[in-house]
This record gives structure tokens, C-alpha cells and sequence, in this order.
């Protein structure tokens, strides 16, 4: 191997730095292409430009995979309550930490390919990919445990017998799904990295719309009940990785990707560790709300709570393919401008896309508020479910809000190499005081599963999310431009 590639493979994530310095960095530029100096409207808007062309696209690919998810508990619920909750636990808990893990690993490549498109070394990214598919196929493996053995450790975190049976039924039928996330995930971040986000998302259309023919006809006509739901999500995913998996190596990407690599083999340790971190990360904070479903199945009557949280959830995390997408492309508009070093247009890539989502994810509080029981329809015409539902409503639009913000400043996070110490903020912020407030509030003081869920938003959510933006505005981002540069070209 070439001391030219061994030096572009070294990985170091940038280091915070906290100290402030007025001297602007050589590598930033504030010039539009003709030379003038933009006025903040122009900024914004140029920025706004940047940012959905890979916004957009991610929003439309994240939202049609999601709804494979929601359309499969949706056909699982109008076949009765027991079916809904078995699904649910399968497809939101155990799928959950499964998805979440893997999409935090997957997200180092946000950092990686990023910075390194930003500096032009093009031959890294399909390195990076391959890298990638080794470390996530070989996770994959050391977790299948976890859905073969899915009932029994349903059982032993006190779900009720009949759903935690189904629900081990429904992870088995799971476990295609399973490995196809560790291809899906880094194909995904190696072609947004590069801008091509409107492949993805064609591909996804195409796959989503074979899910709804799929579970029309296994559910209604062929009438194969909640397994055959569960088995159409296989297909259609799968479909997914054949799309993206054939665009990458056919040709669609000849700058970055030139064939199966050797050298994927080489640097795996410190790649695994960056994965690991990004993995740390992100799955700390997708498997926060997947707890709070876990909790809710030891409070009584607890079909019907389990029933209404998970309908909850499953509308949070659809309109959370919104938040996600920021998440995205803040972490790709940020390490493009710091592998530039362009430490200020790092910085304002990241105040453009917090703000932008803001203002959506207050859109869709309203929408929570004033249509909540047209939503809950989609997913059950059970009275009593509802009625939970409707009583929750209030924490689901509070928790929309939170959501607007904090993936955009765990994208920041991402684009800048700061997964360790965002992986550290979220175990404590979460794990140490949101899960026991939560859990203080609603089964100690008995306030059931509405004070589990405002212990761990307001407890958790609130203070993580304040304490990644106190980091963001905090940070020298010259000198973090100048260590991504550094990094690329050494």
C-alpha cells in the first residue's frame, strides 16, 4: 500500500476546543462565485439551497422507508389489539435498538466521506464504504441473538406472555431485515455524501410502493395474518439495498467507488472505534423512547397503554424522518465546509438548519394538537385505545418540538467528529437522569405512563438538547476547520 493512502486512512476525530480566537482562519472564504460579498438574505438563502439539496431528497427516501414500518403496524392493528401490540413491541423495541445501532454506526461515514469529499480525496469514500459493510455485517451477527431470543427477554423485562410470544414470532420473521440495515445504512451516508440523495429517494419511492401492494394482498387476500405483514417488510427493504447496491457499482458513482478494495481491510481497528462512537451515539438516543415503551408494559392494563405509546411513537418517528433528514444534511454541509476549511460556513450551515427545522417541527405540534384523533384512526378503531391516545397527545407534540432541534445539533455533532463526546452527554442526560425521573414519576409516585413520559422528556430530552447547543455555540470552528483540513491532507 501506497504512504499516500496510509496517511489518508488515519482517523482522528476532531477534538472540542472551547478557547476563542479573533484571527480569522487563511481557509475561509465569505466570497460568493463572482467575487462579491453576500448580505445575510443571500447567505441564508444560498445556504438554504445547499442544504436541501440534501435535505429534501432525505426527507422524502426517510419518510418512505418509515412508512414501510407504519403501514406494517397499521395492517397489524385492523387485525386486533394483541396483533398491534405484537408488532409494535417487535418493530419499535426490538427492531428499534436494532436500527438504531446500526444507523449510529453507519453515520461515522457522515463524518468520513464527508470531510473527505469536502478535500476532494474521492478514492477514500469507497474505502470508507466497504470499511463500513465489514464493521456492520459483523455486528449484525454478534446481535442476532437478540431476535432469536426475543421472547424470553421480552418476558424477563415483564411484558405480558401472549404479546411477548407474538412478538418473538414477528422478530424472527425479522431477521432478513436485520441484515439488510448493515449494507442499506452505509450505502445510504456514502451517496449523500456525495449530493445523490435523489437516487436514494427514487429507489425508496419505487420500494414503498411494492410494500402497500405487498401487504394489501398478503393481509386481505391471501390473509396470512401478522406473520405475512411481517415478512413483506423483507421484500421491500431488501428491494432497497438491490437498488442502491446496483446504482453504486454499475457506474453511478465512477470518482468514488473503483471496485472491491483490499485496503477495506486495512485500518479497521480505528475505524471500528469512530463507528462505535457514532453507533454509541445515536443509539443512545433512539433507544431512550423504545425504554419507554418497555416501561409502559408493567403498568396495568398494560395491552392498552403499550397499544396507545406505540402509536405515539410510530407517528414521533415518522415525523422524526423530518428531524433525521437535517440530521443528514447538516452533518454533510458541515464536514464539507470543514474538510474546505471553511470554519464560518460550518458554522452557519449548522444556524440555517437548526432554525429551518424549528419552524417545521412547530408546524407539526399544531398538527398534533388540532388533528390528533384523525391520526390514531390510521392505526386502530379500538374506543379505549384512543382514548389513551388522546390523553398522550400533548407529550407527543412537546416532544416533536425537542425533536426539531436536538438531531440537528447531533448532525453538527457528526459533520464535525464530536460522536465520542455526544455519546458521554447522552448517557448521562438520558440513562442517568431522564430513565429515573421518568421512572420515579410514573411508577413510584403512580402517575402511570404519563409521568413516565414527561420525567424522561423534560428530564432527559430538554437538558441533552440544551447542553449540545451551549457545545455548538461554544465552539471555535476556525480551528476546527483547520483540523479537518489538516486531517484530509496529511
Amino acid at each position: 500500500m501506497s504512504k499516500r493512502h496510509e496517511n489518508e486512512e488515519t482517523i482522528t476525530a476532531p477534538l472540542l476546543d472551547y478557547t476563542y480566537s479573533d484571527a480569522p482562519s487563511k481557509y475561509i472564504v465569505e466570497e460568493d462565485d463572482d467575487g462579491d460579498e453576500k448580505n445575510l438574505s443571500q447567505r441564508v438563502w444560498i445556504e438554504t439551497q445547499k442544504l436541501w439539496r440534501v435535505v429534501g431528497p432525505a426527507i422524502f427516501s426517510r419518510v418512505a422507508s418509515y412508512s414501510m414500518f407504519v403501514i406494517t403496524q397499521a395492517f397489524a392493528g385492523h387485525l386486533g389489539d394483541l396483533e398491534l401490540a405484537g408488532m409494535s413491541i417487535a418493530s419499535n423495541v426490538i427492531m428499534g435498538f436494532d436500527f438504531g445501532l446500526m444507523l449510529g454506526m453507519a453515520s461515522a461515514l457522515e463524518t468520513l466521506c464527508g470531510q473527505a469529499y469536502g478535500a476532494k480525496k474521492y478514492y477514500m469514500l469507497g474505502v470508507y464504504l466497504q470499511r463500513s459493510w465489514i464493521v456492520l455485517l459483523l455486528c449484525s451477527l454478534i446481535m442476532l441473538p437478540a431476535l432469536i431470543f426475543a421472547t424470553p427477554i421480552l418476558k424477563l423485562l415483564g411484558q405480558p406472555a401472549d404479546v411477548a410470544e407474538l412478538s418473538g414470532v414477528v422478530a424472527l420473521c425479522f431477521v432478513p431485515l436485520h441484515f439488510s440495515f448493515a449494507i442499506q445504512f452505509p450505502l445510504q451516508r456514502f451517496l449523500q455524501s456525495q449530493l445523490k440523495n435523489s437516487v436514494i429517494a427514487w429507489v425508496n419511492l419505487g420500494a414503498l410502493v411494492v410494500h402497500v401492494l405487498l401487504s394489501w394482498l398478503v393481509v386481505y387476500r391471501l390473509r396470512l395474518g401478522v406473520v405475512g405483514t411481517a415478512l413483506t417488510l423483507n421484500v421491500s427493504w431488501w428491494l432497497v439495498v438491490l437498488g442502491l447496491f446496483c446504482y453504486t457499482v454499475c457506474g453511478g458513482c465512477p470518482l468514488t467507488w473503483t471496485g472491491f478494495s483490499g485496503e477495506a481491510f486495512s485500518g479497521l481497528w480505528d475505524f471500528l472505534k469512530l463507528s462505535a462512537s457514532s453507533g454509541v451515539m445515536l443509539c443512545l438516543e433512539n433507544w431512550y423512547y423504545r425504554i419507554l415503551i418497555v416501561m409502559t408494559g408493567n403498568l396495568k392494563n398494560a395491552k392498552i397503554a403499550v397499544d396507545a405509546l406505540s402509536i405515539c411513537m410510530s407517528i414521533n418517528g415518522w415525523e422524526m424522518m423530518i428531524p433525521l433528514a437535517f440530521f443528514a444534511g447538516t452533518g454533510v454541509r458541515v464536514a464539507n465546509e470543514l474538510g474546505a476549511g471553511n470554519g464560518k460556513g460550518a458554522k452557519f450551515a449548522a444556524i440555517v438548519s437548526v432554525s429551518e427545522s424549528i419552524v417545521i417541527g412547530l408546524f407539526f405540534w399544531l398538527m398534533i394538537m388540532l388533528f390528533n384523533n384523525e391520526l390514531a384512526l390510521l392505526f386502530t378503531s379500538s374506543k379505549p385505545v384512543l382514548q389513551e391516545f388522546s390523553n398522550l397527545s400533548l407529550l407527543l407534540a412537546f416532544t416533536i418540538v425537542l425533536n426539531s432541534v436536538q438531531p440537528i445539533l447531533s448532525g453538527v455533532a457528526v459533520g464535525s467528529g464530536w460522536q465520542a463526546y455526544v455519546a458521554y452527554i447522552n448517557l448521562a442526560c438520558y440513562y442517568l437522569l431522564g430513565l429515573p425521573l421518568g421512572a420515579l414519576m410514573g411508577l413510584v409516585f403512580h402517575q402511570g405512563i404519563w409521568g413516565i413520559w414527561a420525567g424522561m422528556i423534560f428530564g432527559g430530552t430538554a437538558v441533552q438538547t440544551l447542553i449540545l447547543a451551549i457545545i455548538t455555540i461554544r465552539c471555535d470552528w476556525d480551528k476546527e476547520a483547520e483540523k479537518a483540513r489538516q486531517l484530509c491532507l496529511s
